[in-house]
């Protein structure tokens, strides 16, 4: 398939998952109903994603990559929004959980299955130091700041903030976020590509039919925003049974947040392990890097401000154990990206840190 024309099934999904909608107050609660909705929305997911991959496509790199990224946060802040909103005291946390799984998941099981494929198939591969350097360095002062320094704060015993705090936390990520989107799409944009070039487009061949390619990123966009939408709908009426089935195998809270987390990163990292497969591993690095620091840069602000407003407490400060799990993560990768090369050693290291995170999640 080439990005002069979108795939049927990319259409077809979000139009069963509004059926599907539509008829959930005939369905009710039957089993094969949710597990329908439970398909549609993998479904509705992966669609939404596409479909910003052909915008990417249209606008070349790094703003490609920058546009997978905002969708996927788009899709990642409306799920965690409508599993907060009436849950009550025990999900005051998910939007915590949510983001510290989302930096897990991209800077140690994304990444780590990025390096593992390359170094296996192309022994080393090269990127750009500089363009790793500054995501990094935005990503460890956006983590800290949001999620460890809470517990600190003596105005409101922590890990909450006040409202005050909450407020200035949010427009902290937010400043933070826009200085690397400026860098990485206008004043340094060579740093995110592959070096020696300056007009990189590494999703395909430009087409050679530029109105037919303009209809069909019009109607990607379009696509985009219904899938969006759908996905919000979808998760709500599928929040409940998420957090039964959670309780019900006797997983921790956290899990939930695991479980967004993954469900909206999944079809980015297929993208970023097909990258590195292909030896493109700046595209990977600038998926993962990019996921993780838009799903802390936008979605800390965006919780804040709803939760300002609503006047209601937010936890972001993580525990000590998760604390660990995150520094672990940020001296890794500082590690393993310093050198502008990478192997399968880089790979193992992190994917090993993920599959830590992950039992000690489900065995605390």
């Amino acid at each position: 398939m080439t990005h002069n024309s979108i795939p049927r099934w990319t259409i077809v999904t979000p139009v069963l998952a509004w059926a599907a909608i539509a008829a959930s107050s005939a369905a009710g609660g039957h089993a094969f109903y949710l597990t329908l909705l439970a398909v549609l929305l993998a479904g509705t997911v992966f669609a939404a994603v596409h479909h910003a991959e052909v915008v990417a496509h249209k606008v070349g790199e790094p703003f490609g990559t920058l546009i997978l990224a905002l969708a996927v946060t788009v899709i990642e802040v409306a799920l965690i929004i409508s599993f907060m909103l009436g849950g009550g005291e025990e999900k005051l946390a998910l939007a915590r959980d949510t983001i510290f799984s989302a930096i897990m998941i991209t800077c140690n099981g994304i990444l780590g299955i990025c390096l593992l494929l390359g170094g296996l198939r192309h022994r080393e591969q090269n990127f750009q130091l500089s363009g790793a350097k500054a995501a990094l360095t935005v990503l460890a002062a956006i983590s800290v700041l949001a999620l460890v320094l809470p517990n600190y704060g003596t105005s409101q015993p922590g890990p909450l903030l006040s409202s005050s705090q909450l407020a200035f936390t949010g427009v902290v990520s937010l400043v933070l976020y826009g200085a690397f989107v400026f860098v990485q799409t206008i004043r340094h944009r060579d740093y995110f590509l592959v070096e020696g070039s300056h007009d990189e487009d590494e999703h395909a061949p430009p087409p050679s039919n530029k109105v037919a390619m303009l209809a069909v990123a019009m109607l990607a966009v379009a696509m985009l925003l219904i899938c969006l939408v759908a996905v919000v709908t979808l998760a709500k009426l599928l929040s409940p049974s998420i957090e039964s089935f959670v309780v019900d195998a006797g997983a921790p809270a956290a899990v939930v947040g695991i479980i967004i987390a993954a469900l909206v990163l999944l079809p980015e990292g297929l993208a970023a392990a097909n990258a590195a497969r292909a030896d493109r591993v700046q595209t990977s690095l600038n998926l993962a890097l990019g996921s993780a620091l838009a799903s802390i840069g936008l979605t800390i602000p965006t919780v804040a401000m709803i939760f300002v407003f609503m006047g209601e407490p937010l936890i972001l400060g993580l525990e000590i154990k998760e604390t660990i799990f995150l520094l672990l993560t940020l001296v890794a990768c500082s590690l393993s990206l310093s050198v502008g090369r990478t192997t399968i050693l880089q790979g193992i290291v992190h994917l090993v840190i993920f599959a830590s995170f992950v039992f000690f999640a489900i065995s605390p």
